[in-house]
């Protein structure tokens, strides 16, 4: 597989994102519904934003692993949101996994009006294998 950057310009350098990622010769792609703060139960968190943020994020990196994917071969990463001022003031979390991880990806932030149940924010992402 090949992939291949496109960032025109430099400032979503320090936003942890990318403009465009283009993937070639694939062996498999990984389309990930999108994961919030449920727990292995079903039952949805209740929990502040910073709180479930934590929580997608472990429940998405759980289904690609199962998957036996690797996070660093996220390429598209889109995010909803029922409030987006309280998410970007937790954005700090998103922010260090993707850089642990490597994680160049495209991305899109979204505020809905309503998530399921209690849920603040919701994860989909698209993972490629080499």
């Amino acid at each position: 597989m090949e992939k291949k950057i496109i960032n025109p310009w430099k400032w979503q350098d320090a936003r942890n994102y990318v403009q465009a990622v283009e993937v070639s010769n694939v062996q498999g792609t990984l389309y990930v519904s999108g994961q919030t703060a449920i727990d292995e139960n079903g039952i949805s968190s209740d929990a502040d934003m910073r709180s479930q943020l934590q929580q997608t994020i472990e429940n998405l990196e759980k289904v690609i692993l199962t998957a036996n994917y690797e996070l660093k071969n996220i390429v598209r990463l889109n995010i909803y949101t029922t409030d987006s001022e309280t998410l970007f003031q937790n954005f700090d979390l998103l922010q260090n996994w993707i850089q642990k991880n490597e994680i160049k990806q495209s991305s899109t932030v979204l505020e809905v009006k309503s998530l399921f149940e209690t849920l603040k924010v919701e994860l989909e992402a698209t993972v490629v294998r080499f």
